[in-house]
């Protein structure tokens, strides 16, 4: 089981993580080791069932000789490589997810996936600690069933948690949405002249588009949504967002809708409303997100904000 759930692992994150993702043919590749030693243990007991004395015993001459002597310490470690490999794998899958997300979506906080980070996390934890536990059980002190219990429960409990979390959550948004994007090469412009004329018209464009027909009140804006607005290539928009302002697309609307809150604020919409309830009408959708970015971006608190900035 510890050769097939190490891809199994990698696998799930990437079924939830990459938009309309399918199985296909080439992934059964990650399979193989786990394939090959199950046809092997197969192959040894057919062959001992057969061979006189078995019955008594239920060990043979191969299942002795050669997988308790030879293939069981060889798995151990192959075992532990590979986990550590795919864990690894499946870290990097997931932060490239978050990096994505923020490159597409104006508000991220229900597509962060934290309980997949929180499974990951203990995963690996339950999994660094198993291998110690077993370094300790083969060359210092033989751990008996009593001092080794309680790490399946907790590793069936992890793996529950992910499961059903998963089940329950809705993640048909990045079903509809593709994050492989690049600009169109006929598109770009050939000289460094072009570059910047053509740069500094976008800037303008999307800067006055945003101050006039303010678009990030819509909490659900994403950067389709945007470029259709703008009449843009979706590439060509991320781009333009990226160097011309210096941001991301999360940053760069969260921005806007965080110096509209302020505006509110000056104007007194605190005496009437909630801050949350100004918050959601700049274009936060959760509480947790706007307190984040409003730290992020003024360095303070909503509240400390309004104490210290107005009167």
């Amino acid at each position: 089981m510890s050769l097939g759930i190490a891809p199994l692992i990698y696998f799930y994150v990437k079924s939830i993580t990459t938009s309309n993702f399918k199985f296909e043919k080439k992934y059964w590749w990650h399979f193989i080791p786990i394939l090959v030693l199950i046809i092997f243990r197969f192959f040894i007991f057919f062959y001992d069932s057969n061979q006189s004395g078995f019955h008594e015993t239920q060990n043979g001459v191969l299942k002795i000789s050669l997988d308790e002597t030879i293939i069981n310490p060889l798995l151990v470690f192959l075992s532990f490589a590979q986990m550590l490999l795919y864990l690894v794998f499946t870290f990097q899958l997931f932060y490239n997810y978050r990096k994505k997300i923020q490159e597409y979506f104006s508000n991220i906080y229900k597509l962060e996936l934290n309980w997949i980070l929180s499974f990951l996390i203990a995963f690996t934890a339950l999994f660094l600690y198993s291998s110690l536990q077993d370094v300790i059980g083969s060359l210092i002190i033989d751990l008996k069933y009593e001092q080794r219990w309680w790490l399946n429960i907790f590793m069936a409990l992890v793996v529950l948690f992910v499961g059903i979390k998963g089940y329950f959550t809705d993640t048909s948004k990045l079903n509809t949405i593709s994050f492989s994007f690049s600009p169109n090469p006929e598109s770009i412009p050939k000289t460094n002249e072009e570059t910047t004329i053509i740069s500094k018209i976008d800037i303008e464009k999307v800067s006055n588009f945003m101050s006039l027909k303010k678009p990030y009140l819509n909490p659900d804006l994403n950067l389709s949504d945007l470029a259709e607005l703008l009449q843009m290539n979706r590439a060509k928009l991320s781009q333009t967002i990226n160097s011309g302002f210096n941001k991301n697309f999360n940053d760069f609307v969260n921005e806007y809708r965080v110096n509209t809150f302020k505006e509110k604020l000056q104007l007194g919409e605190h005496k009437q409303l909630s801050l949350l309830g100004i918050a959601f009408d700049c274009g936060f959708n959760s509480k947790a997100t706007f307190n984040r970015v409003f730290k992020k971006i003024t360095h303070t608190s909503p509240s400390e904000f309004l104490n210290s900035h107005i009167k």
